[in-house]
């Protein structure tokens, strides 16, 4: 596997930029995913790695090389697309052997073989290899066309929201097993997601985008406690940020320029002090609960135990855990001051 990199890549579709001067460094062996709604630019951003689309402005790099005028066939890259794109008629064998019969690989049916047979077991599909792609589930077709892109063993792997047509506990288990052969292989990946948990799941690192522009890119739990903007804030956690005027919950000691508080829904307290609110609605998820709160007029969600004995209506006490808070100014951007974070949410 190799490292790969975008140098102030500027991409224009007429007069809309869909990538604007993104600078992104990804290293061997790491696992990158680029995050955010429709129309933030994750795919064409993908695409420029690819050699699908090439930039008006800057350089794509794979393994030290400058690749930008390069076609996609030059640049030893792997592309799992959203839809499965296997042959319907061909068997899982002959799917996941295609990439290895290509001229220029010259490899003995042997090898092809022995290769296709270490995939498939990698992946858990090894007693399909004798059936049809029109023959397999969602997730099995999934897994054939991730692996034809493992079977070339490429510098790079580019995935496009390979999961996101299948159900909920499917693409639970397929998150876990790519975790899991991208850690055996130590292999470098792009991955493109709208899907927050997806992201914080996977990714060694997270590049947030908006309209074109990277606004920040680190660590999951970096950007989660130490998010850039309100915009980076509200990509990462479910329900998102609370996002309130200052002296709201009687938080105090505001760093000078705040003017948007920022409190995650684990952090804000109950019956420990504070400020009147009330109950609005309580969600319980089995694991967790999640109460909505009428804090003077703002709606504030608080994350709980599962056993909580809350109730709908319910007058309540809500605060904040010291030290919690995240302050934003009038840019939307964080301002330096309290930044700690715990485990935890808490009831008391």
């Amino acid at each position: 596997m190799a490292e790969a990199a975008l140098r102030k890549v500027t991409k224009r579709f007429g007069e809309t930029v869909a990538v604007s001067d993104v600078s992104l460094e990804v290293s061997d062996g790491e696992f990158v995913v680029l995050l955010g709604p429709t129309g933030a630019g994750k795919t064409t951003t993908l695409r420029l790695f690819a050699g699908l689309e090439h930039p008006e402005e800057g350089q794509v790099e794979i393994a030290g090389h400058d690749v930008t005028q390069l076609a996609p066939a030059q640049r030893d890259i792997a592309f799992v697309f959203q839809q499965y794109s296997l042959y319907p008629h061909y068997t899982v064998f002959e799917n996941l052997a295609f990439p290895l019969k290509a001229p220029g690989r010259r490899l003995s049916s042997a090898a092809i073989k022995k290769r296709v047979t270490e995939i498939a077991e990698m992946l858990r599909i090894e007693s399909k290899l004798k059936n049809r792609a029109t023959e397999l589930s969602g997730g099995e077709m999934q897994r054939v066309s991730i692996g034809r892109a493992l079977v070339r063993e490429p510098s790079l792997f580019l995935m496009d929201e390979p999961l996101s047509s299948l159900d909920a506990k499917l693409r639970e288990d397929l998150r876990v097993e790519l975790k899991r052969i991208q850690r055996e292989l130590g292999a470098t990946i792009v991955y493109v997601t709208h899907d927050q948990l997806e992201a914080m799941t996977l990714a060694d690192r997270i590049g947030v985008l908006a309209e074109g522009e990277l606004v920040q890119v680190d660590a999951p739990r970096e950007i989660y406690e130490r998010p850039a903007n309100i915009y980076a804030a509200q990509r990462l956690g479910s329900p998102q940020i609370n996002l309130l005027e200052l002296g709201a919950l009687a938080i105090q000691d505001a760093p000078d320029g705040a003017k948007t508080i920022g409190v995650r829904p684990e952090d804000v307290v109950i019956n420990g002090g504070g400020v009147g609110a009330k109950v609005l609605t309580i969600e319980h998820l089995g694991v967790e609960s999640i109460a909505l709160l009428d804090v003077a007029g703002s709606q504030v969600h608080a994350l709980l135990g599962a056993r909580t004995r809350l109730r709908e209506g319910e007058e309540v006490m809500a605060s904040v855990r010291p030290g919690a808070e995240l302050f934003f100014d009038r840019s939307e951007r964080r301002l330096d001051g309290a930044a700690r974070r715990g485990d935890a949410a808490h009831e008391d």
